[in-house]
């Protein structure tokens, strides 16, 4: 994220409803973009030899568990973050007393 993104996403809670659900969605729609993306460029440095003008077996099936295996690196490390965050006691409690 920008740091325009960053500055709007941080003065949320001064904004209208609607426009927060806006900026929300679109910085959702710019993060998946990235994630295809870098995906897609992962994946065809990896499988793609010479390309031409059909795909053959081989390459497909390269392409298919690149997918697959990116996406599931994506989910594990979404998952992990996850668990950091709830195991980590928030900021301002762990000041207040």
């Amino acid at each position: 994220m920008d740091s325009f993104s960053s500055s709007l996403v941080a003065n949320l809670d001064t904004v209208d409803p609607k426009l927060q659900h806006f900026i929300e969605v679109e910085t959702q729609k710019q993060r998946f973009q990235q994630l295809v993306h870098q995906m897609t460029g992962l994946c065809w440095e990896k499988c793609m030899d010479k390309p031409g003008p059909k795909l053959d077996s081989r390459s497909e099936a390269c392409f298919v568990n690149c997918v697959e295996r990116f996406i599931d690196t994506s989910q594990f490390i979404l998952n992990r973050l996850e668990q950091t965050q709830k195991s980590k006691p928030v900021f301002s409690e762990s000041f207040s007393g």
